[in-house]
């Protein structure tokens, strides 16, 4: 049996979006958006000659039920402790949302025993829009298994592995930003390199790890690896480094220097900053060691260094995720797509002009 034609069908025949294909077929032009007579005619055209009829699942995404998109939380995105990161995703999800004609709504009220939150609880409310868009660092495993089980409609922000099946998912693929990094320090002479961070947990940490360690290898370098303290208390009145037990510290200075490497990745940013901060009277950047940062700060710090590193595509993330989402509640799939990240070139990697870092003080 063939398979069913789809509005992600039309839309890429049409070569247009399929937000604008939805539009064209409910006869939508609403506030801002505005869709060419050239435009709406080449989707009307492509769908007469392929004969598509809207599955009526779209049908009651876009005229039916409730037109409700929801947004599940795992961490607060509103408190100045994680706005800054958050809100770029949430003004995609938001901008993409209204584009298909649909209302988002936020959820956040369902907590565990442990005050974590989850999505299922004797409360739970998901069930009131279409489908979900999920927001976090990480995400409970056992919510993502009974999404599947129960066959609600979501997408991920950000790679998750599987739960019991596939899990649908719009990421950043990290791992081939950080081997490119790694590539651009080596061209420039480094071939002792320390990545600073955990590696492990998060997938998002995970990809930056395996990013790093894949491209060390391929290039025959050394890459060593130090883990960074979150949770410690910075020394008072480090600079541009928040209240003790709300950042975390700074990575250790000597563990890192000990290394002998000329160049440090850092797997969160703000990290980095405290890391330089805390090193400031004994090394120069990058003149003793370059400092590259594995994407934006996901802890609030006040810094204007201009680091080497790469911009997380945040803004699309969301915008995909919406996109994704409405192919899921019409047609079902488990969608798998991760993003490019920018590199960004900053000021903090240079090539190697002398012997490395200084050992750390006896």
């Amino acid at each position: 049996m063939a398979r069913r034609l789809t509005q992600q069908d039309i839309a890429r025949m049409a070569g247009v979006s399929q937000t604008t294909v939805s539009l064209v077929l409910n006869n939508r032009a609403e506030g801002a958006v505005r869709i060419s007579p050239e435009t709406r005619e080449r989707v009307i055209r492509v769908i007469r000659e392929t004969g598509y009829i809207a599955d009526p699942a779209a049908r009651r995404l876009a005229e039916g039920r409730n037109r409700i998109l929801g947004v599940f939380t795992y961490e607060a995105v509103f408190p100045a402790t994680s706005a800054d990161f958050y809100h770029p995703f949430l003004v995609g999800i938001e901008e993409c949302t209204e584009e298909a004609g649909c209302d988002l709504l936020l959820f956040t009220s369902a907590r565990a025993s442990g005050g974590r939150r989850r999505i299922f609880d004797q409360d739970s409310r998901v069930r009131l829009a279409d489908g979900c868009v999920l927001l976090g660092h990480t995400v409970d495993r056992d919510d993502l298994a009974r999404l599947i089980t129960d066959q609600i409609p979501f997408v991920s922000v950000g790679r998750r592995e599987d739960a019991g099946g596939p899990v649908p998912y719009v990421g950043a693929d990290y791992a081939s930003a950080a081997g490119a990094l790694v590539r651009r320090a080596v061209a420039l002479g480094h071939r002792r390199l320390v990545y600073v961070g955990a590696g492990a947990g998060a997938e998002s940490w995970v990809d930056r790890h395996r990013g790093f360690l894949d491209a060390v290898t391929r290039l025959d370098v050394e890459g060593v690896m130090v883990n960074a303290t979150p949770g410690a208390d910075p020394p008072p009145g480090t600079p541009g480094v928040g209240p003790p037990g709300v950042q975390g510290g700074a990575p250790d200075v000597d563990a890192v220097l000990g290394t002998g490497a000329t160049v440090a990745f850092f797997e969160e940013q703000a990290d980095a900053v405290a890391f330089v901060a805390a090193a400031r009277h004994r090394i120069s950047i990058p003149a003793d060691l370059s400092v590259v940062t594995l994407g934006s700060a996901t802890r609030p710090v006040r810094s204007d260094i201009d680091f080497t590193g790469f911009r997380i595509p945040r803004r699309e993330m969301g915008r995909r995720a919406v996109e994704l989402l409405t192919g899921v509640i019409e047609s079902g799939g488990t969608p798998q797509e991760l993003l490019p990240c920018d590199l960004i070139e900053g000021s903090t990697l240079a090539a190697v002009t002398g012997g490395g870092p200084r050992p750390p003080a006896s």
